[in-house]
C-alpha cells in the first residue's frame, strides 16, 4: 500500500528548485549557490553515493566546520536512505572513535578541521569504515598520501542516470546525533524525518522565519540547535550563511556585509556580539537582524538588556530543549520590538518571568505539537518534567527494549529535569535531575571530569560543580583534594614542573586534561583546594548543592577575571 503522507527531510528540494531556483540559498565565502545550483549538489552526491553502494539505512559520519558542503551531503544521505552522524569536530580522535564504535559508519566525511585526525586512522582502524571522503578541496598529495576521496570525485551529472526517488532508513530514521550520557559517555540520539519537520514547523510558526531571511550560521551542524534551525531554513527557502565555526569578530563582519536578518545563540554567543557590537561607532545589524532565538541556557538580565539594545529591531525569543527531543520543547519571548514600550509580550511566556523566582526560572510555553507533563512525587507540584510527541527520538542507538513501550510511564520521555507548569501553562525549570552542567551550549557531567582528575596521582578526591556565569550559563569549577605529601603551589605551570617535586597547579591540572583527551570545554576554568572533607549526605553522597554554594561564597572573593 503506496504511503502518501510519510515524511521525508528532502521534501524541501522541490521549493528550492522552483521558488527559489534563480534566488541564492548559500552564501560560504566567495561563494554563491542558488536554488537550481544547490539541489542539482545535492542530486549528484546522491547518484555518486549509490555507485559507491551506499545503501539504505547506512550510516555516514561527518565531521567539518560549517559549510554549503555541509548541507548538500546531509540532505544526499538522507535522500537515498542512509543515517547522517554528525560527529564534533571538537573531539579529540579518541572520542570520535568511542563514537564510530557504537554507530559503524560505512564512510566518513572530513574537512581540513579533522586532518590530524588521517594518521591516527592508519593505525587505529574503524572496521565499519568503507572510504574516508574529504569536504574540502585537499591538494594532491594530500589525496594520495592518505588514500582519501572528494566529494567533487563523487558527483555524478543528472544526464549520466535516471531519475532519483526518496528513500527512507528502517524507522524513517535519517540523523544520528550525539550527547553525552549520565557518565560523560557519548549516546547516539536516533531522530526521524517527521520530528525534524515538526520541529522546523514550530520554529516556522513561532520565531516568524520566512522566505526572505538572510540567516548565519553560528551552530555547529553538528549541534541539533543547528540542525533543527538549517532544517527549517530549508524548508521556508532562506538563505544560508555559512561560516566555518564562531568568531565574534567575523561574524559582526558578516553580519553587516550579507544584512543578516537572523540567527541563534547561546549565551557565550550573544555575550561576545554584544561586547564588540556595543563598542561600535555605526552599526548595520541594528536595522536589519529582525530574529533572535537563544537556546543552550537561559540570558541573564542584564544580558537581554544589552542584546536589545544592539539589536533593536529584532525579535528576541528563548528556547527550553534537548537533543532527545529534536531541540526546543518550549519557546519564550523576551523581547518584541512590535510592542509598545513597557507593554509584556504575550506569546509563548512574560518577559517578567525571565527573573529567577523561588519556583525556578520560567522557559516559556510549549510549542503547539509539544505535549509536557510533570510526574509529581507526593503532594508537591514540582516533579519530572516528561514529553511525548512526534518530536521525540525513535531511541538511543543500539537501544534494546526489554520490553514494548506501550504501558503507564515508558510512553513518555523523561528529559532528566525537574520543574513545575503554572495556571498559564508557563513551564518553570527548578533543576537538572542528573546533575549536568550547561557550559557555553555543551553539556558537561561532572563524573566523567572528576574520573579524568583522578587519574592524576596527586588527586585522592574531586567534586565538580556548575557555577552561574552570565556569559558562559555555567563555569565548570574543580574541588580537588589532595594525597598527603602534596602540596598546592599558585606558581606557572613551567615553574611547578620544573621543580620537580611533588606539587600541583591549576595549570597541571588543565594539561593534565589535555593530556587524557578531554575536551575543551569540559576541562575546568576554575581549580579550588579542597582543605576539608566533602560534605556528605546520610546515605554517604557528595553534598553536591552545599558545595556550589561554599565555592561561589569564595569566588566572591576573588578577583572577577578568574
Amino acid at each position: 500500500m503506496v504511503n502518501y503522507s510519510r515524511a521525508h527531510i528532502c521534501q524541501c528540494l522541490s521549493r528550492l528548485a522552483t521558488v527559489k531556483r534563480n534566488s541564492v540559498v548559500t552564501i560560504t565565502g566567495d561563494r554563491r549557490k542558488t536554488g537550481e545550483g544547490f539541489v542539482q549538489g545535492v542530486l549528484s552526491l546522491a547518484r555518486g553515493l549509490i555507485e559507491l553502494g551506499v545503501l539504505s539505512g547506512d550510516v555516514v559520519a561527518i565531521s567539518s566546520f560549517n559549510s554549503d558542503g555541509y548541507l548538500e551531503w546531509l540532505l544526499a544521505v538522507a535522500y537515498i536512505g542512509g543515517i547522517v552522524a554528525p560527529l564534533n569536530y571538537r573531539w579529540s580522535f579518541k572520542e570520535a572513535c568511542l563514537a564510530m564504535s557504537t554507530i559503524r559508519p560505512v564512510m566518513l566525511v572530513t574537512d581540513k578541521s579533522c586532518n590530524h585526525w588521517c594518521s591516527e586512522l592508519q593505525s587505529n582502524a574503524i572496521p565499519s569504515l568503507k572510504c574516508h571522503v574529504s569536504l574540502g578541496s585537499p591538494t594532491p598529495d594530500f589525496i594520495k598520501t592518505w588514500n582519501i576521496l572528494t566529494a567533487d570525485m563523487l558527483k555524478v551529472h543528472p544526464l549520466r542516470s535516471s531519475p532519483l526517488n526518496f528513500s527512507w532508513a528502517p524507522e524513517d530514521a535519517v540523523i544520528v546525533c550525539f550527547t553525552s550520557g549520565s557518565t560523560g559517555r557519548p549516546k547516539g540520539v536516533v531522530i526521524s524525518h517527521s520530528a525534524l519537520i515538526v520541529q522546523s514547523l514550530a520554529k516556522i510558526a513561532i520565531v516568524g522565519y520566512g522566505e526572505d531571511d538572510v540567516y548565519l550560521h553560528t551552530a555547529p551542524l553538528c549541534h541539533i540547535g543547528g540542525l533543527s534551525s538549517a532544517m527549517a531554513m530549508l524548508m521556508v527557502g532562506a538563505c544560508h550563511v555559512l561560516i566555518p565555526k564562531f568568531d565574534a569578530k567575523f561574524a559582526v563582519d558578516v553580519i553587516e556585509q550579507q544584512c543578516v536578518t537572523s540567527l541563534i545563540t547561546v549565551p557565550a554567543i550573544m555575550a561576545d556580539l554584544v561586547t564588540l557590537v556595543r563598542v561600535k561607532k555605526t552599526w548595520k545589524g541594528r536595522d536589519t537582524m529582525k530574529k533572535i532565538l537563544n537556546g543552550g541556557g537561559g540570558l541573564s538580565i542584564e544580558l537581554t538588556k544589552d542584546a536589545t539594545k544592539c539589536f533593536p529591531k529584532a525579535k528576541l525569543l528563548s528556547a527550553y530543549g534537548m537533543t532527545e527531543t529534536c531541540s526546543s520543547l518550549t519557546f519564550m519571548t523576551l523581547y518584541d520590538p512590535t510592542q509598545a514600550p513597557g507593554q509584556l509580550p504575550q506569546t509563548f511566556g512574560k518577559i517578567s518571568s525571565s527573573v529567577e523566582q523561588p519556583k525556578g526560572v520560567c522557559v516559556g510555553m510549549p510549542a503547539p505539537h509539544v505535549e509536557l507533563k510533570i510526574c509529581i512525587d507526593g503532594a508537591s507540584h514540582v516533579g519530572r518534567i516528561l514529553t511525548r510527541g512526534p518530536h521525540v527520538m525513535l531511541k538511543y542507538w543500539d537501544q534494546i527494549f526489554d520490553k514494548p513501550p506501550d504501558s503507564g510511564h515508558d510512553v513518555w520521555l523523561d528529559t532528566g529535569d525537574i520543574g513545575s507548569i503554572d495556571n498559564d501553562g508557563n513551564v518553570w525549570l527548578i533543576g537538572r535531575g542528573n546533575g549536568r552542567i550547561k557550559s557555553g551550549g555543551e553539556n558537561v557531567y561532572p563524573e566523567e571530569v572528576e574520573a579524568v582528575l583522578l587519574q592524576h596521582p596527586g588527586v585522592i578526591a574531586s567534586v565538580i560543580v556548575g557555577i552561574t556565569d552570565t556569559r558562559l550559563t555555567e563555569r565548570v569549577v574543580a574541588c580537588v583534594q589532595l594525597i598527603e605529601h602534596w602540596q598546592w603551589s599558585d606558581d606557572s605551570y613551567d615553574h611547578v614542573t620544573k621543580n620537580k617535586g611533588l606539587l600541583l597547579s591549576s595549570d597541571v591540572l588543565r594539561q593534565h586534561c589535555l593530556e587524557k583527551n578531554l575536551t575543551g570545554f569540559k576541562i575546568p576554568r576554575v581549580f579550588i583546594l579542597w582543605r576539608k572533607p566533602f560534605p556528605l549526605t546520610t546515605t554517604g553522597k557528595i553534598r553536591r548543592d552545599q558545595i556550589r554554594r561554599e565555592v561561589m561564597s569564595h569566588l566572591k572573593s576573588l578577583p572577577s577575571n578568574l
